[in-house]
């Protein structure tokens, strides 16, 4: 049965994330609960494999402790499934389990663990890998602040563009259309939504006039000029 007493710390701070953890064992389910609880983490458990799935669609925890010997499903079908679905691949899995040898490790690795724990353990460093994984996730999901296609990079935070090494000298919109053009990689801009991403109070644009600067852009990247294709009725595309 899942048990859905959440733990947080009493005070002014409050929990930020939701550790889900997957573990039939009881008395390491409250050793967990508690150690979490006093970092601030919110706790939830089940004791079973196949409530692994149904907690995770309810309550999308930040992260997942997944015990590998669970009744009803294995842990490492659970870390399969998980790695699998696009809606869960990215919440990170800590596995915890009795089993030690190094193929285990090796095979919960492969199918996307994010780490390995083995019984028994320190409860302080479970909480200072869970810290870990998720520090790694959020900076990972972090917007980028580079985009870059072989050697042409985007800087976002000092608008520099360089091709090959070398700083190209673009014009305020014509950095602008790479950018959308880069961040939409694969995906087709109509002229009219470049227009809406162009237009200011100040600032008048047409269709036309996308053409124009879309033209000049081409020429001062160079030999990354047809990444930008014309999809023809309908607008522009950078090529993945």
């Amino acid at each position: 049965m899942t048990n859905r007493k959440r733990f947080t710390i009493v005070g002014s701070m409050q929990a930020k994330d939701l550790i889900l953890i997957a573990e039939d064992d009881l008395d390491i389910q409250e050793i967990l609960q508690y150690n979490l609880s006093q970092e601030g983490f919110e706790t939830l458990t089940v004791s079973q494999g196949d409530q692994v799935f149904e907690n995770v669609k309810k309550n999308k925890p930040s992260l997942i402790i997944l015990d590998l010997m669970l009744p009803k499903e294995s842990g490492l079908e659970i870390c399969k499934k998980l790695r699998a679905n696009e809606s869960t691949r990215q919440i990170p899995v800590i596995i915890l389990t009795a089993k030690s040898s190094e193929t285990d490790k090796i095979v919960g690795l492969e199918l996307g663990a994010d780490d390995y724990v083995t019984k028994p353990f320190s409860p302080k460093e479970m909480v200072a890998r869970v810290k870990a994984a998720l520090r790694r996730t959020k900076i990972a999901a972090a917007p980028k602040e580079v985009l870059q296609k072989d050697r042409l990079t985007v800087d976002l935070k000092s608008y520099r563009v360089q091709v090959e090494g070398t700083d190209v000298g673009l014009t305020l919109t014509e950095y602008k259309l790479l950018k959308e053009l880069m961040k939409s990689t694969g995906k087709v801009l109509s002229r009219q939504e470049l227009v809406g991403i162009l237009m200011g109070p100040d600032v008048s644009v047409t269709d036309r006039t996308i053409d124009v600067h879309l033209a000049s852009l081409r020429k001062k990247i160079g030999p990354y000029s047809d990444h930008i294709e014309t999809v023809r009725g309908v607008g522009y595309r950078f090529r993945e």
